[in-house]
């Protein structure tokens, strides 16, 4: 009886933290970059009352499977889904997105961790940095030179906070032309 029980307790726990993150992700349905969690689950013990047995082959009787009574469950996990999420088309023309992995790299002011996020709804504040919504700097590496394949970025220099006002390397801003989308597909209903 106590073991039902328990096996139905802990049960219940475990979905029930299940359904707080289903509903942290419903709640963040909109938030810019926001990442939702799935939950996993474990068993914590099982109890075996009888154990395998091998077919006899003098008998002709077959083999039996092992009888087990699982003892409960627990969270194993409530893993971040880290896959990309959709694109939203707004009118700002600082916000940005990543297509495939990576992470835009922030950091608030010059001092403290540099931080990583995938939202990419950024404005620029009085002194021409890109900043995020909260207002941490967005930060790059700002050394480049235009190569055979177009843009090349020296990683090697540290980072920097990306101003749109200043360059302290090439002494002039340059705009990066945007790679056009050269194929798209379209799909719809059309009246009778």
């Amino acid at each position: 009886m106590m073991m039902s029980m328990f096996s139905s307790v802990s049960g219940l726990k475990a979905h029930q933290t299940r359904m707080d993150v289903i509903g942290n992700n419903i709640a963040n349905v909109n938030t810019v970059g926001f990442k939702g969690s799935r939950t996993t689950f474990q068993e914590i013990f099982s109890q075996t009352l009888s154990s395998a047995s091998s077919p006899d082959a003098l008998s002709g009787r077959g083999g039996t499977n092992p009888m087990q009574i699982g003892l409960g469950m627990n969270v194993d996990a409530i893993d971040v889904q880290m896959g990309r999420g959709s694109v939203q088309r707004t009118e700002s023309p600082t916000d940005l997105s990543i297509e495939g992995e990576g992470f835009f790299i922030v950091r608030s002011g010059n001092e403290g961790a540099y931080l990583f996020t995938r939202a990419g709804n950024f404005t620029i504040d009085k002194q021409g940095n890109l900043v995020t919504a909260s207002g941490q700097n967005v930060y790059g590496w700002m050394k480049y030179e235009y190569g055979d394949e177009g843009y090349e970025f020296d990683t090697q220099e540290p980072l920097m906070a990306l101003n749109l006002y200043s360059d302290i390397y090439n002494s002039n801003k340059r705009i990066i032309a945007a790679k056009p989308t050269t194929e798209a597909i379209l799909s719809g209903n059309l009246d009778a």
